[in-house]
């Protein structure tokens, strides 16, 4: 059965938080994360499936307004991971071996686009891996 508009616009937003506590986790989020991800959604996430929200827009951009929304509210990222961790265990059907790949992906790839990647990303990283994998 095919999840639900709505389901996938959770879904995607749960993303657009995740990929900001990567870029964020550092204290700043950089223009070059910003237009990394911007890349991967119109590249990769766009792509996957099709659904569309309440504007007919395509679901996956809620990648990108929630993470555009976080950053300009300058969100407390403390809480995304156990979040998500949640989230998994709720939607279990919709992480994939596939998605679960590009999602770490995405994050792996956010963190190198400013200068390679630092303690704090590698930390974040590491624990994704473990959300991701079990």
């Amino acid at each position: 059965m095919k999840p639900s508009n709505e389901t996938m616009l959770a879904f995607y937003q749960q993303l657009g938080k995740v990929f900001y506590g990567i870029a964020h986790v550092d204290g700043t989020v950089r223009f070059d994360e910003v237009e990394k991800l911007d890349t991967i959604v119109k590249n990769h996430w766009l792509p996957l499936e099709d659904t569309f929200d309440e504007f007919d827009t395509d679901s996956a951009y809620q990648i990108e307004i929630v993470f555009s929304w976080l950053n300009e509210n300058d969100w407390d990222q403390s809480s995304i991971l156990s979040d998500f961790k949640d989230y998994i265990k709720e939607h279990p059907k919709l992480f994939s071996k596939a998605n679960r790949q590009l999602i770490y992906d995405t994050a792996e790839q956010i963190a190198e686009s400013f200068h390679g990647m630092n303690k704090k990303e590698k930390s974040y990283l590491i624990e994704l891996g473990h959300l991701l994998d079990d």
